[in-house]
């Protein structure tokens, strides 16, 4: 079974409107939120597995606070240029062409591309409508191969939030 983690950015800065989107730092919650979003996850998640980041300066430092949690070198993470701002068949295309050894993949990016993958990943309903700043979906494939992951082929295995059990 093949499981892909799909992890939004944490919350991001607005402090700097001078800066360009992609160069947009977390703000004191997401540098907060990712580390406690890593040790949720990490109870759902069998070493070994991949992390893949776009290059955007808040989806890299997700990543790399989920690593520093992970106890992995930060040299453990690839980056996409792809995924930012990727449409969902862009990042349907990335996840066909995954490497096959493999067979988990944390992947860190942005919505709404993020959100509009699941929906297509996903034959039903979500538990969410937008996937969260810091939000963690794991869908699982019955498939062997990433090449073989089509439309409507996942499930989804569990869903975090940063939030989660707040009022």
């Amino acid at each position: 079974m093949k499981r892909l983690i799909l992890i939004r950015h944490a919350k991001s800065s607005w402090d700097y409107p001078m800066l360009a989107d992609f160069d947009r730092p977390l703000n004191p919650r997401g540098r907060r939120d990712a580390p406690i979003m890593a040790l949720r996850l990490q109870g759902l998640l069998t070493p070994p597995f991949r992390m893949i980041a776009s290059p955007a300066v808040r989806a890299l430092t997700t990543a790399q606070l989920f690593a520093e949690t992970f106890e992995l070198p930060e040299a453990q993470i690839s980056i996409d240029k792809r995924i930012y701002d990727a449409t969902p068949g862009t990042l349907l295309h990335l996840i066909n062409t995954l490497d096959e050894a493999d067979d988990q993949v944390l992947m860190f990016g942005h919505n709404p591309g993020f959100t509009d993958v699941a929906r297509l990943l996903v034959d039903g309903p979500l538990p969410f409508i937008e996937l969260p700043t810091c939000g963690v979906v794991i869908l699982g494939f019955e498939e062997e191969r990433w090449q073989d992951i089509v439309p409507g082929s996942a499930q989804v295995l569990a869903f975090r939030y940063a939030k989660e059990g707040q009022q």
